[in-house]
């Protein structure tokens, strides 16, 4: 899908950060003087989907049928040709039932008259793990905020989160609703943000 704002994304970091490292000691984590965020192909994507997501799994399990009609979006250092970190937007009206009942869709803001496309969400949110604790999922996830709000005048973004990471968003704005659910073994719940704040300058 074409992405009407092509221009990229600078964000500086400043601040040092620790990450727990595979043998579980604590290590400094690379801070990255630049991050660029800018739209990606669907393609690139995939490799930080079935690497940091679902390792485990056929790489199927990270494709999704509508990522054609989506817009991809990734973080990038210098030192790296591929993306540190990588998010897919879509639009898709605010489910307010539960997930286990019917999955009534309304338009965001539960105003009846409101035409749907004013509600996005993100899927297949990865970081590669050398750069988590860095501030560049921050950084990602604020420039898909933009976006949203700008190219495709979204009122509302959500996502199913993992319930491990619920702090993490809720940290950065967003809230949950309905109740938990699971997808295999992993618990999610459903997280929005409001976007009006972001309509200022």
């Amino acid at each position: 899908m074409a992405i009407s704002n092509s221009e990229t994304f600078k964000l500086r970091t400043s601040f040092p950060s620790f990450i727990l490292d595979p043998s579980g000691s604590v290590s400094l984590a690379p801070v990255p003087s630049d991050v660029i965020c800018k739209p990606i192909t669907r393609q690139q994507t995939i490799a930080l989907r079935h690497s940091v997501l679902w390792p485990g799994e056929n790489v199927t399990k990270v494709l999704l049928p509508e990522d054609e009609l989506g817009w991809h979006f990734g973080a990038f250092v210098p030192s790296r040709v591929e993306p540190i970190a990588v998010i897919s937007l879509f639009a898709e009206p605010v489910p307010m039932k539960s997930i286990d009942g019917p999955l009534d869709r309304v338009p965001a803001t539960d105003d009846p008259a409101m035409p749907e496309g004013m509600a996005t969400r993100f899927r297949k949110f990865a970081c590669d793990p050398l750069f988590q604790g860095c501030g560049v999922g921050t950084k990602l996830l604020t420039y898909v905020f933009h976006f949203a709000r700008s190219d495709l005048h979204a009122r509302v973004v959500w996502c199913d989160a993992r319930v491990s990471a619920s702090a993490w968003y809720r940290k950065r704005s967003m809230v949950s609703f309905g109740d938990p659910f699971y997808k295999g073994a992993v618990e999610y719940i459903r997280m929005r943000i409001d976007l009006e704040p972001l309509t200022g300058g």
